[in-house]
């Protein structure tokens, strides 16, 4: 089944966060400049970045941004969707 672009862009960054490239409480850049480097729109970013909350590995501010949580929870496997 193909993935969508969402769905890419959220297993990149959960890929970044579990391997400690964002560490927990780190931020994630803004979503223009997520946009930009995965050549999406900034819909594409807000999707991805609502399954990463939905799924508990970041939280996002108003007006400060998303960050990792900590502690991470655990990988279950689950597909994102």
């Amino acid at each position: 089944m193909a993935e969508y672009e969402w769905q890419r862009i959220a297993r990149t960054i959960e890929e970044e966060i579990r391997s400690g490239r964002i560490p927990p409480g780190g931020a994630l850049p803004g979503i223009v400049r997520l946009a930009e480097s995965h050549g999406v729109a900034d819909r594409t970013v807000r999707r991805a970045l609502l399954n990463l909350r939905e799924r508990g590995l970041i939280e996002t501010l108003p007006h400060k941004g998303s960050f990792v949580v900590a502690p991470l929870p655990p990988t279950n496997g689950t597909p994102t969707h």
